[in-house]
């Protein structure tokens, strides 16, 4: 069975958080790292909220923890100086991604700005770069042929905010896109078992075409694509390095427990 590429999306607002989290995720045994550089255009804050006594459980306690990201102005970062950096920084091949606000990102500029941003890190050399199916599709050629004159591979991508609609539109909008990019990554919003079911099956009936594809949902059952993607022949699977019970209400998963997962399920 051929196992797909373990990412791990690293975490942080700074380019030490960010490298650190490398750093453990190398330990991991993680095929590649994503790096949001969105992400470093934002401030984490913590906040903390008084729940009620009928809110407050032992794993849910009576003070809450909110993290929120406030986006920062666009010369908050200096990119030149972050994309050094990474490179020096980072053993493992490298997925830079600077998602836009409209698909659930932090990057505080226009889209002609974040274009730039996009441009100067293919230019940078970096392994892959993800770039939204929804871009200008003039602009986004022009970023196509710079990758390939590169030699960076592309995560063609669309993050739909919506909830998961049936398997076939799933898997319509993956043909739609097939000559976008390398690895094709579409991801919905998942609340429960319904769209865990519509995901899975679009995965699966999707698993012996020659796309290389990456279906995920975040929320409930957005994770069963993750834990069981090597019987679904997806080419990328996303983790992280954070623990802790909220992933899976978030449908992520910790790298360490995925490769558990699969040495239980017996697919590697």
């Amino acid at each position: 069975m051929d196992m797909p590429l373990v990412c791990v999306s690293l975490r942080g607002c700074t380019i030490s958080e960010v490298l650190k989290d490398a750093a453990s995720a190398t330990a991991a045994g993680a095929d590649l790292v994503e790096v949001r550089l969105d992400m470093l255009w934002s401030k984490k804050e913590v906040l903390l909220e008084e729940q009620s006594d009928t809110e407050s459980t032992k794993d849910n306690p009576k003070i809450k923890k909110n993290v929120i990201f406030t986006p920062q102005e666009l010369d908050y970062l200096d990119l030149d100086s972050v994309l050094v950096s990474l490179r020096q920084g980072i053993v493992l091949p490298v997925i830079l991604t600077c998602r836009p606000k409209r698909e659930g990102g932090y990057f505080p500029g226009t889209e002609e700005q974040r274009l730039e941003v996009l441009r100067k890190a293919i230019e940078s050399g970096v392994s892959w770069v993800d770039l939204e199916i929804n871009i200008n599709a003039e602009e986004r050629e022009k970023l196509l042929q710079l990758a390939k004159k590169g030699g960076t591979k592309i995560i063609a991508s669309s993050h739909v905010l919506d909830e998961a609609p049936i398997s076939k539109e799933i898997i319509q909008d993956v043909k739609d896109n097939t000559d976008l990019g390398d690895v094709i990554k579409i991801c919905y919003n998942s609340s429960g078992r319904t769209d865990g079911i519509n995901l899975f099956e679009a995965a699966w009936d999707l698993k012996n075409s020659k796309i290389k594809t990456t279906i995920m949902g975040m929320g409930q059952a957005g994770d069963w694509n993750r834990i069981h993607s090597p019987i679904l022949g997806q080419a990328i699977v996303y983790s992280t390095m954070e623990n802790g019970w909220h992933l899976a209400q978030k449908g992520m998963i910790n790298t360490t427990d995925l490769k558990i997962a699969w040495e239980m399920l017996e697919y590697n």
